[in-house]
């Protein structure tokens, strides 16, 4: 057997730009994906853990592997990393190995921005994103891929953080602003991708025709929105047996005592037609499954090869 091909970030953004796997995994919805992949595996080492996400579809089977180690940073090393195996689904063969972090910032986006083409009000100009980090940044542009963006406002961790982004997106020339309660409250689009484990933005803020996208955690006890909002939105996941093991944000809002019935609709109902009530508050609450990184990896590799 050859060794397959390593897949880095530059790789990957030259073979697949933003709105091609966002059109991806549409399409792949539509055609019957995802699959019944497992839930997210943790495996305890020493040092961390494993996070093993595997997935399989028509053509491909892929695993993501993930390690966390919560002392890397004293060692100047990420706290995540991994690899994505991309294998042919008949022969099992490896066929490339990718970067796992740069894909992750590739899909999680993407899939956002599917969710946002269905739930948010078309004429959407005004943003806020919570976070100041590589995922806040690929929303940033994911959003403006999907809906007429003019402004973007920033809710970061400091005053620091939040005034850097914000002239990060300054010098792509996307106006930027640190948001407070007000801006929040006006928003028509709000994108949570942080690391907290407690709620970042106040249901208070939060005004009654804003479309969230909430993607920070895939932890049961961690969340990004409290119960109030969870309790006056109209919910759309991307797998109810996902969401309800791994996305505190719902696991915490149904112990306080929201019905399940709040989840209207999986991603695949969505895309495929299901009717949703986009009149109030809608939120797609995003943990990460192994198909979506399926999809995106094999259209990198398609395009490659």
């Amino acid at each position: 057997m050859t060794h397959p091909p390593y897949v880095d970030l530059p790789a990957i953004t030259a073979a697949v730009s933003l709105p091609a796997a966002m059109d991806a995994l549409e399409e792949a919805l539509r055609a019957g994906w995802p699959g019944q992949d497992p839930l997210r595996t943790s495996v305890p080492t020493r040092s961390g853990e494993f996070l093993l996400m595997p997935s399989e579809g028509p053509r491909y089977v892929g695993i993501k592997v993930i390690t966390v180690a919560p002392d890397n940073p004293t060692r100047r090393l990420p706290r995540i990393q991994g690899v994505y195996v991309l294998h042919d689904a008949d022969s099992m063969t490896p066929l490339a190995l990718f970067d796992a972090a740069a894909l992750t910032m590739l899909r999680t986006p993407a899939v956002s921005a599917v969710a946002t083409r269905h739930l948010a009000r078309p004429d959407a100009t005004e943003l806020v994103v919570a976070g100041t980090g590589p995922q806040a940044l690929g929303h940033v542009h994911a959003m403006r891929a999907v809906r007429p963006i003019e402004r973007v406002g920033v809710v970061g961790r400091t005053p620091e953080s939040t005034a850097a982004f914000a002239q990060k997106l300054g010098d792509l020339e996307i106006p930027a602003y640190a948001a407070g309660a007000e801006d929040v409250r006006k928003a028509h689009v709000l994108c949570l991708c942080t690391t907290a484990r407690s709620p970042v933005v106040p249901d208070t803020w939060i005004g009654d025709q804003a479309h969230l996208n909430v993607v920070g955690s895939h932890e049961p006890t961690a969340r990004e929105v409290e119960t109030a909002t969870v309790a006056r939105s109209h919910v759309v996941v991307e797998s109810r047996e996902a969401a309800l093991a791994e996305a505190g944000d719902l696991v915490m809002a149904l112990a306080d005592g929201v019905p399940p019935s709040v989840i209207i609709a999986d991603l695949a109902e969505l895309v495929r037609g299901a009717t949703v009530d986009t009149a109030g508050i809608t939120l797609f609450k995003s943990v990460g499954t192994g198909w979506e990184d399926l999809v995106v990896a094999a259209l990198a590799y398609e395009r490659l090869s």
